[in-house]
This record gives C-alpha cells, structure tokens and sequence, in this order.
C-alpha cells in the first residue's frame, strides 16, 4: 500500500568409558572419538581433556579427512594419555593458553587499526595467531608487524561486512514510496523479494530496513498485483521468516498451502504490524479505480493500512512456545477501512508469481 491500493546407548557410554580411562595409560590403534561420537560427547571429552592436561594443553579440533579428535599439547610425555582418552595426540611448540594471550595482545590494539586487517583468530591446528589483511596492504602488515609477538600474516580477497536479512513485513522503499516485504524467493542463479505490483512499477533501486537490496526486476499491475525485486547486494540473506513485530519472534514458512474459506490468516506490515482474520472469499476481482482492476485476489477481515502493502499474508500460526510454522499466503494488494475500527483487506496470492516467474519460495 503507497497511497492507493494497499498495495540416537551403546556409544555413548563406550565413549564415556573412554574418557575414563584418561588416567591409565594404553594405546589405542584407532579413536574412539570422532565425528560420528556426536557433539554432546565431543563436548565433554574435549573439557575433560584440557583440565588434565593444564599448561600443557594446546587445543583440539577434528581432523578434517578422518573426522578424529586430535588434542594438542606442548609436553610429548603426555601423549599415551590422550590415545587412552580415545583421541589423537599432536605435540605442540606453543599452549593454548600462550597463543590466547598473543591474541588479546592483538585485542587491545585497536586504535588506528587500519582498515585493510579484517581480523585475527588462533588457528589451532597450525599452532599459530593469524592476521588477516585484505590484499596484504603495507599498512595492514605494518600493524601484524609492530605487535611485539609472533603472528602469521595471510592476504584476504576482502573485508568482512555486517549482514543483514530481509524479512517478510518490514520495510521495503521504493524512491517513491514505502512498501512491505512479501516472501523470498529464488530461482538456479538469483534471489528475489516478491512484493505488490502496484508497489514495484515505481520501479528502480530499492532498500530495506539494512541498506541496498537491488532492483526491481518484474512487475505487473493492474490485472495481476505482484513483482520481484532482485536481490544483487552479497550482505543481503532472504531467510523464510516473517516479523510478527511485537506479537512474538518471527514464524517461519514451510510452504504455501492455501488457506480456504473461513480459515485464519494473519499479515504483517511495516505500518500495523501483525494483525489477524478469517478468510472471506477467493479469487474476487477489485476495482481500485483509474482504470486499475485486479483479479484473483483473495479477501479477509484482516486490517491493514497504507505502507502494508505487499506484505505477507500467512496462516495463523499454532499457540504454544516453540518454533512457528506457516504458510504463505499471498502480498498485502488493498482494502478499505483501517485498523482503529476494522475493514476489509484483499492479499494476491503468492502461488501464482512463483508459478508465473518460475520461481521457489524460500522456506524451512
């Protein structure tokens, strides 16, 4: 809407013993834990582990070819311990503990940082603190350089930026107007943000709640009222999320069942937020007045107002904690009323821009 149209026992205890038998020496000709072990059991051996080794722990990580436990330490004596522990011992120059303290050195430098270090980590395999600079500019290996301690230097093709998601019902603006995000969608190659036609013929770029998303790529209005806003910025993620605002977290979409006659539906805008209805009627045509007709519109007793336009329509989620599965719907299209003393709002459905786009809706 802009102004006119709204618009899985046995392992687990194996593993456990193994991590038991810590404190007596054995050989072991394979590692009991590994990948397959499971998190929750990685988790606690990996604790274990490095309180019984103190000074002389340097890590751990899973071997990324065999998907084994290694555990590092600086003292070789120590190394029967950990086969007995079921993981696989790699002796070390420096400790956990010396290489977190060179990167907290790194920490409190921060001051006139140049631009060109996008960070710096402990990588624990390769027992060393690395700093990441885009390009290896001179400065940004300047600043490695001046520490005082001993890092590793590796060029990066760019810096990292913040990334920021679009979410059905926040806001979508146009250079001439705001709008509502609908759903996210995509085809082999792109990512899309369907909104209402009527908001995407102002064509052109346009932003969301973040910054940039791109521009628009289709639109059709009147007749039909839905268009796609390519998504060309490489910060932008569509997730399969709608914003309920201040009703609760966001629900999540699983797919677009359509919701019949006298069913529950709820939308999300930019301007009202999350409000609900029933489903009044299916495939109406609506006459929005200078010549523009709509047809296949679905109508309910969910307010909106203007600048909730395009925004999404989904089934009622379920009560109860937990994640919220919903439906897609269909784009907030228009109305008449306001959501002070109630009215009546038409949403396009979404089913038929995928069809007609060849498009998949992004969902769980």
């Amino acid at each position: 809407m802009i102004r006119h149209p709204l618009r899985t026992l046995t392992v687990l205890i194996g593993a456990a013993a193994a991590v038991t038998a810590f404190a007596t020496p054995a050989s072991a000709a394979t590692s009991a834990l590994n990948e397959a072990t499971g998190p929750a059991t990685l988790a606690a051996a990996q604790q274990k582990l490095g309180t019984s080794l103190g000074t002389a722990f340097a890590g751990t990580w899973l071997d990324t070819t065999t998907g084994e436990l290694v555990v590092g330490t600086t003292d070789g004596r120590r190394s029967a311990g950990i086969r007995a522990a079921g993981a696989i011992p790699k002796v070390l120059k420096h400790s956990a503990a010396e290489l977190k303290q060179i990167q907290s050195t790194l920490d409190n430098r921060t001051e006139g940082l140049p631009g060109s270090v996008a960070g710096w980590y402990v990588d624990v395999p390769a027992n060393e603190v690395v700093v990441s600079v885009v390009g290896g500019d001179p400065a940004g290996r300047a600043w490695a350089d001046s520490a005082g301690v001993p890092v590793r230097v590796e060029h990066v093709k760019s810096a990292p930026r913040p990334l920021w998601s679009v979410v059905g019902g926040q806001g979508l603006y146009f250079s001439g107007g705001a709008c509502s995000v609908g759903f996210n969608a995509y085809d082999d190659d792109d990512h899309y943000v369907i909104t209402a036609g009527h908001c995407t013929e102002l064509g052109g770029t346009v932003r969301g709640v973040g910054g940039t998303i791109g521009k628009v790529a289709r639109s059709s209005f009147p007749g039909n009222d839905y268009g796609t806003v390519e998504v060309t910025h490489s910060d932008v993620s569509t997730p399969p999320r709608v914003d309920r605002y201040e009703d609760g977290s966001d629900v999540r979409i699983e797919g677009a069942d359509v919701v019949g006659v006298g069913g529950r539906v709820c939308r999300s805008g930019i301007t009202t937020h999350w409000h609900c209805g029933r489903v009044e009627a299916l495939d109406q045509t609506v006459n929005y007045g200078n010549g523009n007709v709509v047809r296949g519109l679905t109508q309910t007793d969910a307010c909106a107002e203007p600048g909730d336009s395009g925004g999404s329509f989904v089934s009622r989620p379920s009560s109860g904690s937990g994640t919220k599965l919903v439906q897609a719907q269909g784009m907030t299209s228009g109305g008449s009323g306001d959501c002070s003393e109630g009215g009546t709002t038409f949403f396009q459905p979404v089913k038929e821009v995928l069809d007609r786009y060849d498009l998949k809706l992004e969902k769980d």
